[in-house]
């Protein structure tokens, strides 16, 4: 067989841009042996079209499918570029970029919009220590159910197998490099004998405080409970559902604009009586809607994930986000900021920041810029509407 496999040359196949061949490996590995860190040389002799990927997988993410991903990709990648986050912490899988050229390297995230905010939490571990010239530019696959993320980044609303996974390694290999603002949510409890440090979140999609933060409290705290009866997404959004139509009757988010104080940029403003109040980095929000776009109707300033602004906008209620969402209603468009305040001056109210809900009393939080992340876009011929469209199928097929 040896001799067989000498006079065969392995050019990699379709994928070979993207894999790491063991030759470049040994290659690196005795570099580092000579102390040489010139990595550019072997990377060479494969080509200027060569941006490898790193595959960062969660096993536990969109019921399970993660694992058989997992298999998938190290069939058709080297197995030592395949990375179940759950088992190799998303830092640790990351130093494999630190063995490549310069800016050459690209990452797949496979899983929720939370997955995808742990690997780029470490790739800002990556750039305090230094390891600036190896930030990966970082793609997703969506798993699970939300998806806020990826559905604004053109990977769609949720993964379900109905594309090959061969296809999926191809539309990141035509994806292209945009910026994604970053920003530092500090929410600092109020009282003059508060010891504590502030509590700090990084946030990529929203922060809410309102009826949808409550959907997500209650979601979050029924799931803890008992986690094996949310394993499909459409009971999930069934459940969503239920407690929005809870909501609806009961308002339990009511007169928000008496208990908070808002400003835009140091400006103070004006609230109507409002339920909710949601502060947008990215366009899509509750599974795929255009938030701030609402109906489209009207002229506005468009909305952008990598200007450094920040869109605010308020609810009057769980019915009326029910309305926004299927374009029966417009968001009360509050504005546009570089910093945003809000001020809670009494009692506990639900907030969230990218879909994780607490519970919250008298605070201050203050939302700023943080950092960008390189992140791929992939401009494929799917709407959104297809994509949920298509999603809304399989979820009805995973629960028959």
């Amino acid at each position: 067989m040896k001799n067989s496999l000498k006079n065969e040359k392995c050019d990699f196949g379709e994928f070979k841009s993207l894999i790491i061949p063991p030759s470049y490996l040994t290659s690196i590995n005795q570099m580092r042996k000579d102390k040489k860190t010139d990595y550019a040389v072997p990377a060479s002799k494969l080509g200027k079209q060569w941006t490898p990927l790193i595959i960062l997988a969660n096993s536990r993410s969109g019921t399970n499918m993660g694992e058989g991903l997992l298999g998938e990709f190290r069939i058709l990648l080297n197995p030592v570029q395949v990375f179940d986050v759950t088992k190799t912490p998303p830092f640790k899988a990351l130093q494999l970029c630190t063995l490549l050229p310069y800016y050459s390297a690209r990452v797949l995230v496979c899983g929720g919009d939370g997955t995808v905010g742990w690997v780029l939490d470490a790739v800002d571990e990556m750039k305090i220590k230094g390891q600036e010239k190896y930030i990966p530019q970082v793609a997703v696959l969506p798993l699970g159910t939300g998806n806020d993320l990826s559905n604004t980044l053109g990977w769609g609303t949720g993964y379900a197998g109905e594309i090959p996974v061969a296809q999926v390694l191809r539309n990141v290999m035509e994806a292209d490099g945009i910026k994604l603002d970053r920003w530092k949510v500090q929410v600092t409890n109020k009282g003059y004998y508060n010891l504590r440090k502030p509590k700090e979140f990084t946030m990529n999609n929203y922060f809410s405080v309102g009826p949808d933060a409550l959907m997500a409290l209650n979601f979050h705290a029924h799931r803890e409970k008992a986690p094996s009866l949310f394993s499909s997404r459409i009971l999930n959004k069934a459940v969503y559902l239920f407690y929005g139509t809870k909501d609806c009757l009961v308002q339990e988010c009511k007169d928000l604009n008496k208990k908070v104080e808002l400003e835009l940029d140091g400006e103070r403003v004006e609230l109507p009586n409002l339920e909710g109040i949601i502060v947008l980095n990215i366009g899509s929000w509750g599974g795929g809607c255009r938030l701030w776009e609402g109906m489209g109707d009207e002229t506005y300033p468009l909305a952008r994930h990598d200007d450094g602004l920040l869109e605010v906008v308020g609810v009057y209620g769980s019915f009326h986000c029910a309305q926004i969402q299927v374009k029966l209603a417009n968001p009360f468009r509050i504005g546009q900021a570089h910093t945003v305040r809000l001020i809670l001056k009494c009692s506990m109210m639900p907030m969230q920041v990218d879909g994780e809900p607490w519970a919250q009393g008298p605070c201050t939080v203050t939302i700023t810029h943080k950092t960008h992340a390189l992140m791929l876009y992939f401009s494929g011929e799917q709407t959104d509407d297809d994509i949920s469209s298509t999603s809304d199928q399989e979820d009805i097929k995973e629960a028959e």
